[in-house]
């Protein structure tokens, strides 16, 4: 006998990235930083007293958002600490969003987003990306037609790295009948001379939430830390009502807050990334594999038909050299692959293997 609701026996669960265990993997295939977290995340670690590990933490992390508060110009209020960015995908959905209810969604997006929604037993509105990765003008309208509920977008989008500037960000907020939850996971990467900042906007919209993390630009992804920034209104019931109580540890709550206190370490690390990003990009399309402009900490590369070897094929040759990248089986994907940027010796040697197997192709 089965005690599974309907809707989960009927949904697929969420499928990670391939975490390989033999250490000459080079592994880009999860976006995640390679360069190392700041050195006081170090002394945090050495300096911890396990003693302390006997009373419950902070249960709403306030000295870290007073330090993230301060960082982004807004208030505590307007900030709440999660584990990870995607415990807050979760809190939003099941604080705004009733069962039965439709989230509206760009094709293709993070594949974490239909299965939170499935989990809420709630429909999903998958509108496709035009040809150049940006959004259709109708999106919008699309949404509010089919009684969208909640929209989720990733900026800079996964997987392409395509970046959706400020002033069309605060026209689907002013536009939208629903939540709107823009997804910075990838935001640290942005080049900035775009002067990329829409932190501002939560103080215009109240239907308007951004979503922050430690994985990627702070390189702490097995810390599971994230943040949402917002508008009190929005903040505060999850904060006081659908949050798990202690929903993060003692030692988590130093370290993160030790992160983000050393912007100038984490500052030197996206510089690195976004120079590897520019080198990796010339040095592929040398080999005629064309990537989508990215703002991110990967590269979405197009494997045409005319080098002689499929996407898929490319994707096992360069893992049977113990190079891991992202393949995506789907339409629109499956004939590109998706490369997080390594160090410049990883870059090297993903270069040099793809030289190899394209040669034989």
């Amino acid at each position: 006998m089965s005690f599974e609701r309907d809707n989960i026996q009927r949904m697929q669960g969420y499928a990670s990235g391939e975490q390989p265990e033999d250490a000459r993997t080079i592994k880009l295939n999860t976006n995640e930083n390679p360069y190392p977290p700041a050195p006081a995340v170090n002394r945090v670690i050495q300096d911890f007293d396990p003693v302390a590990l006997r009373r419950y933490p902070p249960p709403t992390a306030d000295t870290f958002r007073d330090v993230a508060a301060a960082l982004h110009g807004v208030s505590r209020s307007n900030i709440i600490a999660t584990r990870g960015g995607d415990e807050l995908l979760r809190l939003i959905i099941t604080t705004f969003v009733d069962p039965g209810r439709l989230i509206a969604m760009t094709a293709p997006t993070y594949s974490l987003y239909p299965v939170l929604a499935q989990i809420q037993d709630c429909p999903i509105l998958q509108i496709p990306l035009q040809t150049d990765w940006s959004l259709p003008s109708n999106f919008c309208q699309q949404a509010n037609e089919a009684g969208a509920a909640l929209t989720l977008i990733v900026n800079p989008h996964a997987p392409t790295g395509h970046l959706l500037d400020a002033a069309t960000i605060a026209s689907m907020a002013a536009q939208l009948d629903s939540v709107l939850l823009i997804d910075e996971a990838y935001i640290d990467f942005v080049d900035p001379s775009l002067q990329h900042d829409c932190l501002d906007l939560v103080h215009q919209f109240d239907n308007l939430l951004f979503l922050r993390t430690l994985s990627k630009g702070y390189s702490l992804a097995g810390l599971r830390f994230g943040y949402g920034i917002g508008t009190a209104s929005l903040i505060t019931p999850m904060l006081e009502k659908t949050r798990d109580s202690y929903n993060l540890d003692l030692l988590s709550q130093k370290i993160a807050t030790a992160a983000l206190l050393d912007q100038d370490h984490a500052r030197q690390s996206w510089q690195q990334v976004r120079l590897e990003r520019q080198r990796l990009s010339e040095a592929l399309l040398a080999m005629d594999l064309t990537s989508a402009p990215s703002q991110a900490n990967f590269l979405l590369v197009n494997v045409p038909v005319t080098i002689g070897i499929s996407a898929a094929s490319l994707y096992l040759g360069l893992k049977q050299k113990h190079i891991l990248v992202r393949y995506f089986d789907q339409p629109r994907l499956d004939d590109k692959l998706r490369i997080t940027i390594g160090t410049r010796t990883e870059n090297d040697q993903l270069l040099e293997a793809l030289t190899q197997l394209l040669a034989t192709a």
